[in-house]
C-alpha cells in the first residue's frame, strides 16, 4: 500500500517511481486524475523521451476536457507499492504534471478519508 497527500483544493497526490530504461529508479509526484478513465499514466513526452522508454503508438486520438488531442503511447514501467508494472504511457506535450489514471483501480483499492487524514493506494 502506498499512502497519498492531499492537495490544498483535494487534490490526490501518490509518490510512485518511473524505472528508466537503464534501470535507474526515478522518484516522481503524480495526481490520481478521476477524469482519465482509459489510462494507467500520462505524463509530458519528454519526460518518457528522457526515461529512454520505447514508442509503442504515435497519435492515438483521445477525448480530454480540452477537447480531442493526440497521444503517443510509451511501454512504460513504474515500480508501485514495490511491484513493477509494465504499462502503456500516454504521453503529450501539454501535459504538465504526471497523471495517475483510473485504471490502476481495476486492481487496486483506493481508500480516501479526508477528515482522517488518509489516502492510500494498495490492494484489498
Amino acid at each position: 500500500m502506498i499512502t497519498g497527500r492531499f492537495g490544498g483544493i483535494g487534490e490526490l497526490f501518490f509518490e510512485i517511481e518511473l524505472i528508466a530504461a537503464d534501470g535507474d529508479l526515478i522518484p516522481v509526484e503524480t495526481l490520481l486524475d478521476t477524469g482519465f478513465t482509459t489510462g494507467w499514466l500520462a505524463m509530458n513526452n519528454q519526460d518518457a523521451e528522457s526515461l529512454g522508454w520505447r514508442i509503442i503508438e504515435r497519435d492515438r486520438a483521445m477525448q480530454t476536457a480540452r477537447g480531442r488531442d493526440f497521444f503517443d503511447l510509451y511501454e512504460g514501467k513504474v515500480l508501485l507499492d514495490g511491484e513493477e508494472f509494465t504499462i502503456p504511457v500516454h504521453a503529450e506535450a501539454g501535459i504538465p504534471e504526471n497523471l495517475l489514471g483510473l485504471q490502476w483501480l481495476e486492481t487496486r483499492q483506493l481508500v480516501v478519508n479526508r477528515p482522517m487524514g488518509v489516502l492510500t493506494l494498495g490492494l484489498g
